[in-house]
């Protein structure tokens, strides 16, 4: 016998629906109130937060969905960052725009999956016209291809993995798929910027290859890798019997945003006949800018990264993985009687994933994307490019503050010095006053190292940040570090 209340827990009925209805509405006005607040964080700390949620659960018996979204307002989205915040500027951690947050309420009702088309319908035609817009972008052949990945993380991992596959099949003729590693995978070496993303280590050890798989090229002054240097790392690397089986370039490394110089690195990749990765996550937005020109060279890529919930202001997780050719995805492919059949004529996109099951995150780009055009979004790009090189502006005139590096994207990086300071008690100043400044709730900044030293980052995420946003979280930040005995730091940090 089933619950009396049973129709109103799913929808398909009228009793479902009311209740959706209702509870959708309560949710939003609980998310709109977590992201309407004075500061950018509570500045809670994780004890008190664990202190305030209920010890069990999973009682015997429920609340009732109102009373738990009640709970969840304000016990857990009171005190979350409000990325939505003009003085939350730490990562790449983007305010999500209204079309994306509208898009991701029909994802979450309609909950399609993308492995398969009787799993998806319509969800499936999308993304692939999704991923071939993206090719179009980019100016990638006729014959790329794509798939929705959850972000650059796992872009990053399967373009490498099909750089593996493909490179062992061709050079050692051997199948990893299905005899596993080859013997000469110790010698295998994938070639990125010492400012590269750490998804370059991570995917060689998933990948089976070890962090020591990755070989690291120095960077010029602005930070980009240095073409020379790469030539001399692939003559070493030869000479040492090594096989490069992968170049990766960096289209906006995280703290520099900095862009290789991807039209070189192409020429180098195809010498060796080595797979030609892009990571795109942060600096592929530059694509519908005036800016474009910044990426050429990304075309001429085996593969690229792209990542919506950074400079295309979507809802986390969204990004994809483009191929240069759409038999690539051959490489990792399988096939299964119960779910795509080697002899369907559906479109199963499980075979282009390293996933199953999958969300339709393509309709959050997709929706934007139709939403707000093309010149839409350049303006929002834009925005936050322009905010940067004004806050670098201000900082480079403000006699306690350093500008370390002129902003290539929309990171700006520098450091607080109001005297005369060792390096270490410098670096000890900087590290408290921005960790104070966190749980004073009143900005929210990054840390990083620039050239051995402690540094302080703005990601200038948000197109409503202003310059007197930037300024008030200057004066938040000196506030906090004129309260910090900076002859005791060292004895209070340990």
């Amino acid at each position: 016998m089933k619950p009396d209340d049973l129709d109103e827990r799913f929808l398909g009925t009228e009793a479902g629906e009311r209740a959706y209805r209702a509870a959708t509405e309560r949710a939003v006005d609980a998310a709109v109130d977590a992201t309407d607040t004075e500061e950018p964080f509570s500045g809670v700390e994780p004890d008190a937060v664990r202190a305030a949620l209920p010890d069990d659960v999973l009682p015997e018996s429920g609340v009732g969905l109102d009373a738990a979204i009640d709970e969840v307002a304000d016990d857990v989205l009171s005190n979350t960052v409000n990325a939505s915040h003009p003085r939350t500027a730490a990562h790449l951690h983007c305010p999500p725009m209204v079309p994306g947050l509208a898009a991701e309420t029909m994802v979450a009702a309609t909950n399609q999956s993308l492995d398969s088309y009787d799993q998806s319908g319509a969800a499936t035609v999308v993304e692939e016209r999704l991923v071939g817009t993206l090719g179009d972008l980019f100016g990638l052949d006729e014959g790329a291809d794509g798939v929705v990945t959850s972000g650059g993380t796992q872009s990053n991992f399967q373009a490498l993995l099909l750089a593996r596959d493909r490179y062992c099949l061709e050079r050692f003729d051997h199948d990893v798929q299905a005899a596993g590693l080859p013997s000469e995978a110790e010698d295998l070496r994938l070639v990125c910027s010492a400012e590269a993303h750490f998804t370059g280590e991570q995917s060689a050890h998933h990948l089976g290859l070890g962090h020591d798989a990755v070989v690291t090229v120095e960077t010029d002054d602005d930070h980009r890798m240095d073409a020379d240097a790469l030539d001399e790392t692939l003559a070493r690397l030869d000479a040492d019997g090594k096989e490069v089986f992968a170049v990766v370039g960096t289209a906006g490394t995280t703290d520099f945003g900095a862009i290789d110089p991807l039209d070189a690195l192409a020429e180098r990749a195809a010498a060796h006949d080595a797979w030609f990765h892009v990571d795109a996550a942060f600096g592929g937005a530059l694509a519908l800018t005036d800016d474009a020109d910044r990426l050429a060279g990304v075309e001429r890529a085996d593969s690229v990264s792209v990542d919506f919930h950074k400079l295309f202001f979507q809802p986390i997780s969204c990004g994809a993985l483009l191929v240069a050719e759409r038999g690539e995805f051959g490489y990792a492919a399988r096939n299964d009687d119960y779910l795509n059949p080697a002899d369907s004529a559906l479109p199963n996109l499980v075979w282009k994933s390293t996933q199953t099951t999958r969300r339709f995150d393509a309709l959050k780009p997709y929706l934007a994307f139709r939403a707000l055009g093309r010149e839409g979004f350049e303006t929002v790009v834009e925005t936050v490019l322009t905010t940067a090189n004004r806050a670098a502006t201000l900082l480079d005139s403000s006699p306690d503050f350093t500008l370390l590096a002129e902003p290539s994207l929309n990171t700006v990086l520098f450091r607080y010095e109001p005297r005369e300071l060792s390096d270490d008690d410098l670096d000890a100043l900087n590290t408290a006053a921005r960790e104070a400044l966190f749980r004073d709730g009143r900005a929210v900044l990054a840390r990083t190292e620039v050239d051995g030293v402690e540094a302080l980052k703005l990601t200038l995420m948000n197109p409503l940040t202003t310059l007197d946003d930037v300024a008030d979280t200057l004066d938040a930040l000196r506030d906090v570090a004129e309260d910090i005995d900076a002859g005791t730091l060292t004895a209070r940090d340990a």
